[in-house]
């Protein structure tokens, strides 16, 4: 038998899998205004949109950014192959199934009521208030955040319905991150004073998730450029320009499965 040739093949195959390019990422993102949304002219949007491309230019990367329904967003994440979607919040769980880069926001988790009844809720026993159905979008840490503090969760299928339940007064409480509700209710037209905060039932870091099967190298260009962005000041210029009374979170972390 001549095993010549076999050898050669499997040789030559080896070289050509190096040379091989990493395949390109699909760059996914949520409607979660003001961070990531759809502006007006159909364009990805928003201050984690514009931290993602100014790492992107750092990098030499040109992928699109789609903005996708969160739950099909996120299984992408999770079933299928080189996907990075933001933001994602971090808890232990995620630390397992993916890698996050960040954080590029820091937000509270908030539930809130309607101002005229805030006064009431908060006089109400804590366990007579869990059983108060709150609105949280379907599939976020927000809802599962409520669930785990043993709260009713209303599934919603984005932020923008959970206000509007809130506000027709089919449900009192309504879940989400503190740094989107403001603008939420703005452009519905409401005032955010006439909500207020009923309690804060966690902090919660925002990163970028990169899918299990994402080459670690890729991983660690993003985390350069997230680390250049950081220390030249385009980072901090960024946050400060969509969220001027917060601080941008100077850290960067690597963490889950490639950290």
């Amino acid at each position: 038998m001549n095993i010549t040739r076999p050898l050669l093949l499997c040789g030559l195959l080896a070289l050509l899998g190096q040379a091989l390019p990493s395949p390109a990422l699909t760059l996914l993102t949520e409607d979660w205004p003001p961070v990531t949304f759809q502006n007006d002219k159909g364009l990805p949007d928003g201050m984690a949109v514009e931290v993602v491309r100014a790492i992107q230019t750092r990098i030499g990367d040109n992928s699109q950014i789609q903005v996708q329904p969160w739950v099909r967003a996120y299984n992408s994440l999770l079933g299928d192959g080189d996907v990075m979607l933001f933001t994602v919040g971090r808890n232990a769980e995620r630390e397992r199934l993916m890698t996050l880069l960040g954080p590029i926001l820091v937000s509270s988790t908030d539930i809130v009521a309607l101002s005229k009844h805030a006064a009431s809720l908060r006089k109400l026993p804590p366990a007579e208030l869990r059983r108060l159905p709150v609105a949280a979008y379907r599939g976020s840490i927000f809802a599962t955040s409520a669930k785990a503090a043993g709260f009713q969760v209303a599934d919603t299928n984005d932020p923008a319905q959970s206000a509007r339940l809130l506000l027709a007064g089919r449900v009192k409480l309504w879940v989400d991150g503190n740094v989107v509700m403001g603008r939420i209710l703005r452009e519905k037209g409401v005032n955010p004073n006439a909500v207020e905060k009923i309690l804060t039932l966690d902090k919660l870091d925002l990163y970028l998730a990169f899918s299990p099967r994402v080459a670690r190298q890729t991983i660690l260009q993003w985390e350069a450029g997230l680390r250049a962005i950081k220390q030249d000041g385009t980072f901090s210029a960024i946050h400060r320009r969509w969220f001027p009374q917060e601080q941008p979170p100077p850290q960067v972390e690597l963490l889950g499965i490639q950290h």
